[in-house]
């Protein structure tokens, strides 16, 4: 037989392979996500997330100081205070540690890592929603948007060079967006998690802020099952003036990721989160898997799917592997 068309002459070595591949990953791609702790003295480890810590203001300073010698393409905050109330009153405070751990950050890094603060108010809540409640019990939406104006205020005068949108209220874009013009932080851009879905993979991360959460996310949170509400919820958030659209988690919406960059002009990042994160760790601590190599292949399917910005607490990790 003649066989005119062989594939593997382009596999046949590692720089042939380097040659023709289609899809890479840098160190600019990736977000770093942290947790920071008030009060914390010292980084503190999450069990359920092996090597991932609840830092202190030093350990922040020297992981985002690494982040950026590395070339991460940004870093992620999230705060985790010691007090909570019903209205996560503390997420609007001036000198919340979220907004404190901003400033240290940009004392630290300057301009050489864009500082993304997480804007929501799960961390802050006594309930755990990401959101007020409503005399019923229910995640009062409008509500909801006026708090996070004004702790979108606080957190753009902290330095933040963009908010991650995360708690999934109708309108939240629009909201932010409109009271950051009007303050003057015209320059503050947004991250919309636009499609995140109510899924089974954030355990590990509500471990890591200590959520108080009973019940579930699912009156606003997406239904895993649909796709096409999916890419509603990014239109109306393009619409508003999202910046960058996320998809959160990302690989079981692999499908999702690929929609959505086919449909937008505006950037498209996707969360590799705590769950998958635990999932891979878990199966390399048993000794499944090569965890470098699955971590390297992790990130090229969610790249390949169409997400040019990953958030992945790989980050630095993989930016030293890169190198």
């Amino acid at each position: 037989m003649a066989i005119i068309e062989r594939p593997r002459r382009l596999r046949r070595t590692e720089a042939m392979r380097r040659l023709v591949r289609e899809t890479t990953i840098s160190a600019a791609d990736l977000i770093l996500p942290v947790f920071v702790k008030e009060n914390a003295t010292e980084p503190i480890p999450i069990a359920s997330m092996p090597g991932v810590v609840q830092h202190s203001p030093d350990s922040l300073r020297a992981a985002v100081e690494e982040a950026a010698e590395l070339g991460v393409g940004a870093v992620m905050i999230f705060g985790v205070p010691e007090e909570r109330d019903d209205s996560g009153d503390a997420a609007c405070a001036v000198d919340s540690v979220l907004a404190e751990a901003v400033r240290w950050t940009k004392e630290t890094t300057g301009d050489a890592l864009p500082v993304i603060a997480d804007l929501c108010l799960d961390e802050f809540t006594s309930h755990g929603h990401c959101g007020v409640l409503a005399p019923d019990g229910s995640v009062d939406n409008d509500a909801t948007l006026g708090v996070y104006r004004r702790m979108a205020v606080v957190l753009a005068e902290a330095g933040s060079d963009m908010l991650g949108l995360s708690g999934m209220m109708d309108g939240q874009v629009g909201a932010v967006r409109e009271i950051l013009d009007e303050w003057g932080h015209t320059d503050t851009a947004l991250l919309a998690y636009a499609a995140k879905y109510a899924s089974a993979m954030y355990g590990p991360f509500r471990d890591a802020v200590e959520s108080q959460l009973t019940g579930d996310r699912k009156t606003y949170q997406q239904d895993p099952a649909n796709a096409v509400e999916a890419l509603r919820e990014v239109r109306l958030d393009v619409a508003e003036g999202a910046d960058i659209v996320m998809v959160k988690p990302a690989l079981p919406y692999l499908d999702i990721i690929a929609r959505v960059e086919d449909m937008v002009d505006v950037p498209v990042a996707a969360y590799v989160v705590s769950g998958e994160f635990a999932m891979i760790e878990a199966a390399a601590q048993a000794g499944m898997i090569d965890r470098e190599r699955a971590i390297l292949e992790v990130l090229t399917s969610v790249k390949r799917a169409g997400a040019g910005i990953i958030a992945t607490y790989w980050a630095s990790e993989v930016a030293r592997l890169l190198r």
